[in-house]
């Protein structure tokens, strides 16, 4: 691991919203590994990423070897990629921390709120990887494009939901390096709070026209 910055591997990092996270995180300096199922399209976004003259490295594996070579695994697949994802991956996450960026979208009506049974993306992914991984929701409300855009400010709070103090305190770390505000929601069942809020990001950016709505948590914290 770097003595400074560890090195961030993205499952799903050639879509759009794994694509903005990269893109933030190298420009603050974090060497990057996009994970795909194919390592040809994986690396094809690894080079463009890399065009973008950010600080850290960019190189691009298929998810299994990019899960195994990461620090912290990020992962930002459709819900219904999430299990057969994890379950690709599940030996070589285990001892690290995943932060699932799940949301339990079921299209075409992806604006109604419909959490599985399992209770949240969240909680099913820390069920099925067991307590060996860290699980650790967070990211579920951002816009991707706002974050792919080099000169936009997101504009947007980050809820961290997880069981281990210590992992959600990095992913805060990894939250305001990528320019915004993280708070830390509580264990991982709290994600559904957080992926459910994403339906109704998506029903207000319809009705009033928004381009990608956000969260904003208001109070001051005390000392």
């Amino acid at each position: 691991m770097n003595l400074t910055k560890p090195t961030l591997a993205i499952l799903g990092g050639s879509g759009d919203l794994g694509g903005g996270l990269a893109f933030r995180w190298a420009r603050a300096g974090y060497s990057i590994i996009i994970g795909s199922r194919s390592a040809d399209k994986a690396s094809e976004a690894a080079a463009k990423l890399a065009g973008r003259g950010v600080g850290g490295s960019a190189r691009g594996l298929d998810n299994e070897a990019a899960a195994a070579a990461g620090d912290i695994v990020v992962l930002t697949v459709p819900f219904a990629n999430q299990a057969p994802t994890l379950e690709a991956v599940r030996a070589a996450l285990q001892g690290k921390i995943l932060i699932d960026v799940t949301v339990p979208l079921v299209p075409p009506k992806v604006g109604t709120v419909q959490l599985p049974a399992g209770g949240s993306a969240g909680q099913i992914a820390q069920s099925l990887l067991g307590e060996g991984v860290r699980v650790v929701s967070a990211f579920q409300n951002v816009a991707a494009a706002h974050l792919d855009d080099p000169d936009h400010d997101p504009d947007c709070d980050v809820l961290v939901c997880g069981n281990d103090a210590a992992a959600c305190q990095q992913v805060l770390t990894l939250v305001a390096a990528a320019g915004m505000k993280g708070w830390h929601a509580g264990p991982i069942a709290n994600a559904a709070a957080a992926e459910a809020l994403t339906s109704v990001l998506i029903t207000l950016n319809r009705r009033y026209k928004i381009p990608g709505a956000g969260l904003r948590i208001t109070g001051t914290p005390q000392a």
